[in-house]
């Protein structure tokens, strides 16, 4: 079984930045595309950014200029830079994957969120 593990949320102010750590473990042979999601209180789950295994970044125009998706994949992490907090970015992010098994099928994967709240 395939576990995804977030971390790095926190309670921060105005314009501080945050990094955020996604994990991958369990067995499985390698991931492909990877995501950050974020949900806000009373609205529905958004994508932020995604990035390929290669390193192919693609952001939502919302957190676009501010957010930086990269990973390692000897580490099989995923992490998103946020810079720049505002207010309105206070949500749970989750991490998303596209993990291929040992069996070779491909499972989507997700995370259990860490919780990012912004201080005006």
């Amino acid at each position: 079984q395939v576990h995804l593990v977030e971390s790095g949320g926190g309670l921060v102010q105005t314009g501080e930045s945050l990094r955020l750590s996604c994990a991958a473990s369990g067995a499985f042979l390698t991931i492909n595309n990877m995501a950050w999601y974020r949900q806000a209180p009373g609205n529905q789950r958004e994508l932020a950014a995604t990035i390929t295994r290669g390193g192919s970044a693609n952001y939502a125009d919302s957190v676009k200029g501010r957010f930086t998706i990269s990973r390692d994949n000897a580490k099989d992490t995923v992490y998103l830079q946020i810079d720049s907090l505002k207010p309105e970015d206070t949500a749970v992010y989750y991490c998303n994957a596209d993990i291929v098994g040992q069996n070779w099928r491909l499972v989507n994967s997700w995370g259990q969120g860490t919780q990012v709240t912004v201080s005006s």
